[in-house]
């Protein structure tokens, strides 16, 4: 909690010393709010605290986002990107993958299409329902179970 007031008072100093000495520059609409990371019409944001998928997701709706969905390899490595930039790692993460209304039939919270995938060899396994990255030396994705507690990242769509 205490990182996201820093970041936010931050946030409020560039933005008033922005405003008070460079009117000339215009600023580019829509963009992510700030500390988020933008990419194409969304920006990402690392949480670091340790929660279950539930609860990263509901924290990720506190922020009007959702826990990321991903769509490509490149996508996956701006995700990658922010969070080592964040936290200075490649931490596992939890992403907005789930199987937990139907074994196999995976989809995205933000309900965006499942059409990507970067499964870790042998993966996905039975019984464990949510996504997480950053998996193995590969840094690929695991199903594992959801009530374990991971480092989230949410995505919000501008």
């Amino acid at each position: 909690m205490k990182l996201l007031t820093v970041s936010a008072i931050l946030c409020a100093m560039i933005s008033l010393s922005t405003a008070a000495g460079e009117w000339h520059v215009i600023k580019r609409v829509p963009s992510c709010p700030c500390g988020w990371t933008e990419y194409y019409d969304q920006c990402f944001f690392y949480v670091s605290q340790a929660m279950t998928w539930a609860e990263a997701q509901r924290n990720c709706e506190s922020m009007n986002a959702n826990l990321a969905s991903v769509h490509s390899l490149e996508e996956y490595q701006v995700i990658q990107r922010v969070i080592s930039e964040a936290s200075q790692a490649s931490e596992r993460t939890w992403i907005g993958g789930s199987d937990g209304q139907q074994e196999g039939y995976w989809f995205w919270i933000d309900g965006t299409r499942f059409t990507y995938t970067n499964w870790c060899s042998g993966e996905p396994t039975s019984m464990e329902r949510c996504i997480e990255m950053n998996f193995s030396g590969n840094k690929c994705w695991n199903n594992q179970g959801c009530l374990d507690r991971f480092p989230s990242v949410c995505i919000k769509r501008i």
